[in-house]
């Protein structure tokens, strides 16, 4: 079994190292791309980093080339949307369906005191700006994975990743995003560091809550249609 896991990232990070070459490529064209396919291994590599799991549910219905190109223009202007606020750090990644998404972690907003899950005032400036974001595009679903350092032990650790996300969750919700379209709200526990736990500097950073962007089935539907704005 593990032999199999490291074929995939393998295969993975090939696929990685592919599309990074292609530098003229706008993340539009890359959407293409995804949409046609290419960017399955791709989508391995980013499920294992979500903690053994693809962002998002994949749909029964096929998604064209076109919409594809479709679908990675309107995440291109969610990813610059979440951007533009002060702390926040955007990647974009690939979801369960081979689409383009965006993950979203803040620099020192939604970061966490040991053993601790309030948000500080950083953390609700910066998730105000976010909330304004997802209400702009409400057409995306939304996934919310908390995580600690590994200080202390599981039982620990995985209601206090969970409370982390439910704490952000619960935040966006009374500034107006709709319930509907949070369609996750996860812990992972210590099980997906992002930083060194030996170290201080390192364990802060793994105290932390990921927000995912994600096509929702009505986007690809709109965008299979042709009629995705």
């Amino acid at each position: 079994m593990k032999m199999n896991f490291f074929k995939s990232v393998c295969v993975a990070l090939c696929a990685l190292m592919v599309l990074s070459g292609c530098g003229s490529l706008n993340n539009t064209a890359k959407g293409g791309l995804i949409g046609a396919g290419g960017g399955a291994a791709l989508g391995l590599l980013i499920g294992h980093f979500a903690g053994n799991k693809a962002v998002g549910a994949a749909v029964g219905t096929a998604v064209g080339a076109g919409a594809g190109a479709l679908i990675g223009r309107k995440m291109d202007k969610a990813a610059a949307a979440a951007a533009a606020i002060e702390n926040a750090s955007v990647e974009t990644i690939t979801d369960a369906n081979n689409l383009k998404a965006v993950k979203v972690t803040f620099d020192s907003g939604v970061l966490f005191a040991t053993n601790k899950y309030d948000l500080n005032a950083a953390a609700r400036k910066d998730l105000a700006a976010f909330a304004q974001v997802l209400k702009t595009y409400s057409d995306t679903d939304v996934a919310i994975f908390g995580h600690t350092d590994s200080t202390g032990s599981d039982a620990i650790n995985n209601p206090l990743s969970v409370n982390r996300a439910n704490a952000v969750a619960s935040y966006l919700m009374s500034l107006g995003v709709s319930a509907s379209q949070i369609k996750s709200v996860e812990g992972y526990g210590s099980t997906a560091p992002v930083a060194d736990n030996s170290t201080a500097e390192g364990r802060q950073q793994n105290r932390r809550v990921e927000v995912y962007m994600y096509a929702s089935e009505a986007m690809i539907n709109a965008a299979n249609n042709g009629q995705l704005q």
